[in-house]
Protein backbone atom coordinates (compact mmCIF):
# COMPACT_ATOMS: atom_id res chain seq x y z
CA UNK A 1 0.00 0.00 0.00
CA UNK A 2 2.44 2.34 1.17
CA UNK A 3 4.54 1.72 -2.05
CA UNK A 4 1.60 2.18 -4.53
CA UNK A 5 0.85 5.49 -2.14
CA UNK A 6 4.23 6.81 -3.00
CA UNK A 7 4.42 6.07 -6.75
CA UNK A 8 1.16 8.06 -6.85
CA UNK A 9 2.03 10.79 -4.74
CA UNK A 10 5.34 11.79 -7.15
CA UNK A 11 2.88 11.03 -9.99
CA UNK A 12 4.93 8.51 -11.91
CA UNK A 13 4.17 4.90 -12.44
CA UNK A 14 6.23 1.94 -10.43
CA UNK A 15 8.15 1.41 -13.73
CA UNK A 16 9.26 5.04 -14.60
CA UNK A 17 10.02 5.48 -10.42
CA UNK A 18 12.52 2.18 -11.37
CA UNK A 19 14.16 4.31 -14.13
CA UNK A 20 14.66 7.74 -12.18
CA UNK A 21 16.47 5.48 -9.33
CA UNK A 22 18.56 3.75 -11.59
CA UNK A 23 19.20 7.13 -13.49
CA UNK A 24 19.83 8.61 -9.88
CA UNK A 25 22.67 5.75 -8.87
CA UNK A 26 24.41 6.17 -12.02
CA UNK A 27 24.69 9.93 -11.76
CA UNK A 28 25.84 9.20 -8.32
CA UNK A 29 28.49 6.27 -9.64
CA UNK A 30 29.44 8.98 -12.17
CA UNK A 31 30.31 11.87 -9.63
CA UNK A 32 31.84 9.51 -7.09
CA UNK A 33 34.40 8.58 -9.91
CA UNK A 34 35.03 11.77 -11.39
CA UNK A 35 35.59 12.60 -7.48
CA UNK A 36 38.14 9.50 -7.12
CA UNK A 37 39.87 10.40 -10.09
CA UNK A 38 40.56 14.10 -9.28
CA UNK A 39 41.49 13.14 -5.77
CA UNK A 40 44.23 10.75 -7.35
CA UNK A 41 45.45 13.33 -10.13
CA UNK A 42 46.17 15.33 -6.75
CA UNK A 43 47.88 13.24 -4.40
CA UNK A 44 49.45 10.50 -6.82
CA UNK A 45 53.21 11.75 -6.97
CA UNK A 46 53.02 10.29 -10.86
CA UNK A 47 49.59 10.89 -12.01
CA UNK A 48 49.75 12.56 -15.37
CA UNK A 49 46.07 13.64 -14.87
CA UNK A 50 46.88 17.06 -15.05
CA UNK A 51 50.23 17.27 -17.75
CA UNK A 52 53.17 15.27 -17.52
CA UNK A 53 55.09 13.99 -15.02
CA UNK A 54 58.11 12.06 -15.19
CA UNK A 55 58.26 9.14 -12.65
CA UNK A 56 61.05 6.83 -13.37
CA UNK A 57 63.56 6.24 -16.18
CA UNK A 58 63.96 3.63 -18.80
CA UNK A 59 62.93 0.37 -17.92
CA UNK A 60 65.04 -1.44 -20.29
CA UNK A 61 68.61 -0.60 -18.83
CA UNK A 62 70.16 -0.23 -15.43
CA UNK A 63 70.50 3.24 -14.62
CA UNK A 64 69.06 4.67 -10.88
CA UNK A 65 68.66 8.13 -10.53
CA UNK A 66 69.31 9.87 -6.71
CA UNK A 67 67.08 12.75 -5.59
CA UNK A 68 67.02 14.59 -2.20
CA UNK A 69 64.41 16.74 -1.30
CA UNK A 70 63.82 19.19 1.10
CA UNK A 71 67.43 20.54 1.44
CA UNK A 72 69.89 22.18 1.89
CA UNK A 73 69.91 21.39 5.76
CA UNK A 74 73.30 21.14 8.21
CA UNK A 75 72.76 17.94 9.24
CA UNK A 76 73.06 16.10 5.72
CA UNK A 77 73.49 17.86 2.83
CA UNK A 78 77.34 18.45 3.16
CA UNK A 79 77.79 14.81 3.88
CA UNK A 80 75.87 13.67 0.99
CA UNK A 81 77.58 15.93 -1.35
CA UNK A 82 81.26 14.44 0.40
CA UNK A 83 80.20 11.47 -0.38
CA UNK A 84 78.76 11.56 -3.90
CA UNK A 85 81.81 13.27 -5.02
CA UNK A 86 83.89 9.90 -3.48
CA UNK A 87 81.51 7.74 -5.31
CA UNK A 88 81.03 9.87 -8.23
CA UNK A 89 77.82 9.51 -8.04
CA UNK A 90 75.05 12.27 -9.71
CA UNK A 91 72.19 12.92 -7.53
CA UNK A 92 69.75 15.75 -8.05
CA UNK A 93 68.55 18.06 -4.83
CA UNK A 94 65.16 19.58 -5.13
CA UNK A 95 65.43 22.58 -2.51
CA UNK A 96 63.30 24.46 -0.39
CA UNK A 97 63.47 28.27 -0.67
CA UNK A 98 63.30 29.44 2.84
CA UNK A 99 66.25 26.42 3.81
CA UNK A 100 68.15 28.31 0.61
CA UNK A 101 67.90 31.28 2.26
CA UNK A 102 68.59 30.10 5.52
CA UNK A 103 71.77 28.13 4.61
CA UNK A 104 73.62 30.05 2.04
CA UNK A 105 76.86 28.51 2.17
CA UNK A 106 75.62 25.05 1.50
CA UNK A 107 73.20 26.07 -0.75
CA UNK A 108 76.16 27.23 -3.15
CA UNK A 109 77.80 24.35 -2.52
CA UNK A 110 75.19 22.56 -3.93
CA UNK A 111 75.04 24.94 -6.80
CA UNK A 112 78.55 24.86 -7.57
CA UNK A 113 78.46 21.41 -8.39
CA UNK A 114 77.46 19.13 -11.59
CA UNK A 115 74.42 18.12 -9.67
CA UNK A 116 71.15 18.93 -10.90
CA UNK A 117 68.78 21.69 -9.15
CA UNK A 118 64.97 21.88 -8.55
CA UNK A 119 62.66 23.46 -7.28
CA UNK A 120 60.61 22.14 -4.31
CA UNK A 121 58.49 25.63 -3.21
CA UNK A 122 59.63 27.88 -0.87
CA UNK A 123 58.12 26.47 2.64
CA UNK A 124 57.29 23.34 1.45
CA UNK A 125 53.57 24.51 1.02
CA UNK A 126 51.29 21.58 0.28
CA UNK A 127 49.69 22.73 -3.17
CA UNK A 128 46.82 20.63 -4.09
CA UNK A 129 43.81 22.71 -2.73
CA UNK A 130 45.68 25.90 -3.21
CA UNK A 131 44.81 28.45 -5.77
CA UNK A 132 46.95 30.64 -8.53
CA UNK A 133 48.06 33.10 -6.24
CA UNK A 134 49.31 31.08 -3.66
CA UNK A 135 51.15 28.21 -5.66
CA UNK A 136 52.97 31.18 -7.78
CA UNK A 137 53.88 33.11 -4.99
CA UNK A 138 55.85 29.77 -3.73
CA UNK A 139 57.11 28.76 -6.86
CA UNK A 140 58.19 31.63 -8.08
CA UNK A 141 59.76 33.02 -4.69
CA UNK A 142 61.68 29.08 -4.38
CA UNK A 143 62.75 30.23 -7.97
CA UNK A 144 64.87 33.49 -7.21
CA UNK A 145 65.84 31.95 -3.85
CA UNK A 146 67.64 29.39 -5.25
CA UNK A 147 68.85 30.99 -8.07
CA UNK A 148 70.45 33.94 -6.17
CA UNK A 149 71.92 31.84 -3.44
CA UNK A 150 72.61 28.64 -5.47
CA UNK A 151 73.83 30.47 -8.29
CA UNK A 152 71.91 28.11 -10.96
CA UNK A 153 68.29 28.71 -12.41
CA UNK A 154 65.94 25.04 -11.77
CA UNK A 155 65.22 23.34 -14.59
CA UNK A 156 62.56 20.88 -12.87
CA UNK A 157 60.30 20.71 -9.89
CA UNK A 158 58.77 18.30 -7.00
CA UNK A 159 55.66 19.17 -5.45
CA UNK A 160 55.88 18.85 -1.77
CA UNK A 161 54.23 15.01 -0.90
CA UNK A 162 53.69 15.10 -4.61
CA UNK A 163 50.48 16.67 -4.14
CA UNK A 164 49.39 19.04 -7.33
CA UNK A 165 46.71 20.38 -9.00
CA UNK A 166 46.25 21.74 -12.62
CA UNK A 167 47.32 25.60 -11.59
CA UNK A 168 50.42 24.08 -10.32
CA UNK A 169 51.32 22.43 -13.88
CA UNK A 170 50.27 25.53 -15.29
CA UNK A 171 52.71 27.61 -13.12
CA UNK A 172 55.39 24.72 -13.67
CA UNK A 173 55.24 25.37 -17.39
CA UNK A 174 55.56 29.35 -17.32
CA UNK A 175 58.65 28.46 -15.49
CA UNK A 176 59.88 25.90 -17.82
CA UNK A 177 59.93 22.93 -15.67
CA UNK A 178 59.73 19.42 -15.88
CA UNK A 179 57.91 17.86 -12.96
CA UNK A 180 59.38 14.90 -11.30
CA UNK A 181 57.62 12.04 -9.26
CA UNK A 182 59.50 9.13 -8.51
CA UNK A 183 59.51 5.45 -8.03
CA UNK A 184 60.84 4.65 -4.59
CA UNK A 185 60.28 6.42 -1.30
CA UNK A 186 61.92 4.53 1.42
CA UNK A 187 60.04 6.95 4.64
CA UNK A 188 63.77 7.82 5.74
CA UNK A 189 62.20 11.03 6.84
CA UNK A 190 61.21 8.75 9.87
CA UNK A 191 64.28 8.40 10.33
CA UNK A 192 64.16 4.50 11.44
CA UNK A 193 67.84 3.62 11.36
CA UNK A 194 70.47 4.21 8.53
CA UNK A 195 70.92 -0.14 8.20
CA UNK A 196 67.19 0.40 7.74
CA UNK A 197 67.25 3.08 5.08
CA UNK A 198 69.78 0.97 3.40
CA UNK A 199 67.69 -2.36 3.24
CA UNK A 200 64.62 -0.66 2.27
CA UNK A 201 66.22 0.98 -0.93
CA UNK A 202 68.08 -2.30 -1.99
CA UNK A 203 64.98 -4.00 -1.48
CA UNK A 204 62.68 -1.72 -4.05
CA UNK A 205 65.77 -1.39 -6.66
CA UNK A 206 64.38 -1.86 -10.34
CA UNK A 207 65.94 -0.60 -13.87
CA UNK A 208 64.90 3.16 -14.22
CA UNK A 209 64.30 3.67 -10.26
CA UNK A 210 63.98 7.25 -9.05
CA UNK A 211 64.96 7.39 -5.54
CA UNK A 212 63.34 9.70 -3.42
CA UNK A 213 65.63 10.29 -0.07
CA UNK A 214 65.55 13.77 2.25
CA UNK A 215 68.57 16.02 3.23
CA UNK A 216 66.90 18.12 5.10
CA UNK A 217 63.20 18.34 7.22
CA UNK A 218 60.83 20.04 5.51
CA UNK A 219 59.01 21.85 8.71
CA UNK A 220 62.18 22.24 10.38
CA UNK A 221 65.70 24.02 8.96
CA UNK A 222 67.01 22.42 11.80
CA UNK A 223 65.70 18.89 11.25
CA UNK A 224 68.09 16.01 11.46
CA UNK A 225 68.53 13.79 8.52
CA UNK A 226 71.67 12.08 9.35
CA UNK A 227 70.32 8.99 8.99
CA UNK A 228 69.83 9.50 5.45
CA UNK A 229 73.33 10.61 5.07
CA UNK A 230 75.48 7.68 6.58
CA UNK A 231 73.00 5.16 4.76
CA UNK A 232 74.12 6.82 1.52
CA UNK A 233 77.39 5.39 1.31
CA UNK A 234 76.02 1.25 1.72
CA UNK A 235 72.81 2.07 -0.38
CA UNK A 236 75.45 2.99 -3.36
CA UNK A 237 77.89 0.32 -2.88
CA UNK A 238 74.70 -2.16 -3.05
CA UNK A 239 73.28 -0.74 -6.20
CA UNK A 240 76.43 -1.27 -7.81
CA UNK A 241 76.69 -5.03 -6.79
CA UNK A 242 73.36 -5.77 -8.39
CA UNK A 243 74.80 -4.41 -11.49
CA UNK A 244 73.57 -0.60 -11.40
CA UNK A 245 74.44 2.37 -12.55
CA UNK A 246 73.60 5.66 -10.95
CA UNK A 247 72.76 8.30 -13.84
CA UNK A 248 72.07 12.29 -13.84
CA UNK A 249 68.66 13.19 -13.63
CA UNK A 250 69.27 15.60 -16.41
CA UNK A 251 69.12 12.49 -18.64
CA UNK A 252 65.32 12.28 -18.22
CA UNK A 253 65.03 16.21 -18.76
CA UNK A 254 66.35 16.05 -21.92
CA UNK A 255 64.42 12.87 -22.88
CA UNK A 256 61.27 14.61 -22.09
CA UNK A 257 62.09 17.88 -23.89
CA UNK A 258 62.29 15.03 -27.15
CA UNK A 259 59.50 13.70 -26.44
CA UNK A 260 57.58 17.28 -26.54
CA UNK A 261 59.47 18.21 -29.71
CA UNK A 262 58.09 14.59 -31.20
CA UNK A 263 54.68 16.09 -30.37
CA UNK A 264 54.76 19.41 -32.06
Amino acid sequence: MERRLGARATGLSSGETSVSAAVWGAGSTAVAAAIGACSYGMLAPNSTLFGPVIGRGPRDGHALYLTFDDGPSPSATEHILNTLEARGVPAAFFLLGRHVRMHPRIASRVGHTAHEIGNHTQRHAKLHLKGRRFIEAELRAAHASIQDVAGRAPRSFRAPHGYRNPTVHSVARELRYEIFGWTLGVWDSARPGAEEIRRRVRRGLKPGTIILLHDGDGYDPEGDRSQTAEALDGIIRDARELGYAFRPLGELLSHASEREALRC
